[in-house]
């Protein structure tokens, strides 16, 4: 049967915490973490999908339901009784997964939005990859959204100053294939063969269970946005791999929880109210990430013009 509690209402940002042993422990192949917001009808299919592929692995799917309205929790329940259900409080993204990997036994574990869908031989496929080089400490897919183009922010550079201002100053899409003025999505790379990127999205994110152990826990200050980009940073300055592997595919519904983006906009049931939240909260992840990792990296009047751009940015978006 499922198994259902409720989630701690205060838990610590992981720089105060030490990384349970009991974490380390693994007895299957992977867990497949997917925290879930109001994204019922799109999470079943999810979940069949998952149980559909073909696998020479052993797995188990955790689903932590961030206080769903929408009878999320009460369908898994019935209809997935082999899914770990953990419901509760919306506690946002970065705890919701520290909640699903202390209460998984995967030696990997892949974050999965709700709104993504692998294919076939993409599991099993990534996990011979990572088997094979254990330099590697995350990976994710080739991404592909629903209108066939791919979702580039499974193919990330670090959020630099420059790669910032290039990126939102629209040049990177004046010059795709250029390392200076594309550095935000490694536009000089070659997204045919595999390679090492900066980051991706934890709506794909395979990562092995140990890399934990060298980073800590996902930062909890994140509620949602940025969690990826913080925790892909730690993973690289601990000296793990990060790559991208465009041999392996899944179908990415974007946004279908957040209700932000266009290429949801008719699948997506997200509220005025989430949709305010969740475009503030995409700057506040922007100021966040700059203040932890480059604020003492840069010079002081590069930090000025870098948080006043996305405070001018915050008041575009809302």
């Amino acid at each position: 049967m499922s198994l259902v509690c409720e989630q701690k209402k205060s838990v610590r940002s992981f720089v105060d915490i030490e990384v349970p042993s009991d974490i380390l422990i693994f007895n299957m192949d992977l867990s497949v973490i997917i925290v879930n917001f109001n994204t019922r009808d799109i999470l079943r299919d999810c979940i069949k999908n998952i149980q559909n592929l073909k696998v020479h692995i052993d797995y188990e799917i955790v689903v932590v339901d961030n206080g769903s309205k929408d009878s999320s929790a009460e369908m898994i329940m019935e209809e997935f009784p082999s899914v770990k259900l953990f419901a509760g409080e919306n506690v946002g993204l970065a705890k919701g997964y520290n909640v699903g990997l202390k209460n998984s036994t995967g030696k990997y574990v892949l974050f999965l939005g709700s709104d993504a869908f692998p294919k076939e031989r993409t599991l099993d496929g990534m996990i011979s990859v990572l088997e094979d080089d254990q330099s590697i400490g995350i990976a994710t897919c080739k991404l592909v959204l629903r209108n066939g183009m791919l979702d580039l922010d499974a193919h990330r550079g670090f959020p630099t100053p420059w790669a910032a201002v290039s990126h939102f100053a629209g040049l990177g899409k004046l010059f795709p294939k250029s390392k200076i003025f594309n550095s935000y999505f490694l536009g000089d790379k070659d997204l045919s063969k595999p390679h090492e990127i900066d980051l991706c999205i934890s709506h794909f994110m395979m990562v092995r269970r140990t890399v934990f152990e060298y980073t800590g826990l996902w930062d909890e200050d994140y509620f949602v946005y940025g969690e990826d980009v913080d925790f892909c940073f730690r993973a690289k300055k601990v000296g793990y791999k990060i790559m991208y592997l465009p041999m392996f595919e899944a179908i990415h519904y974007k946004g279908a929880s957040v209700g932000t983006r266009k290429e949801s906009a008719d699948i997506s049931k997200a509220t005025k109210e989430t949709k305010i939240k969740m475009n503030s909260e995409t700057t506040r992840a922007m100021k966040l990430f700059y203040q932890k990792h480059y604020k003492n990296v840069y010079p002081s009047f590069i930090t000025y013009i870098v948080l006043f751009g996305v405070e001018i940015l915050g008041k575009l978006r809302k």
